[in-house]
């Protein structure tokens, strides 16, 4: 049971040490805005439609 409790409180001090890194990291850091372009395809814009085949009644009466 000793071990139990033992892994239990490692298990917490290391999230303890994790919740205030991140809110040492709010805290302390602020970021830098800056403008961001991103290229997309024309394909994804415009997809090219694929045309259904030409049915012709008189090729299958035979």
């Amino acid at each position: 049971m000793p071990s139990l409790i033992r892994f239990i409180v490692l298990i917490g001090v290391l999230i303890g040490i994790a919740y205030g890194a991140m809110y040492a990291l709010v805290l302390y850091v602020e970021p830098q805005q800056r403008e961001m372009t991103e290229r997309v395809p024309t394909d994804k814009i415009n997809p090219v439609r694929q045309s259904a085949p030409a049915q012709n009644s008189n090729s299958n009466a035979q």
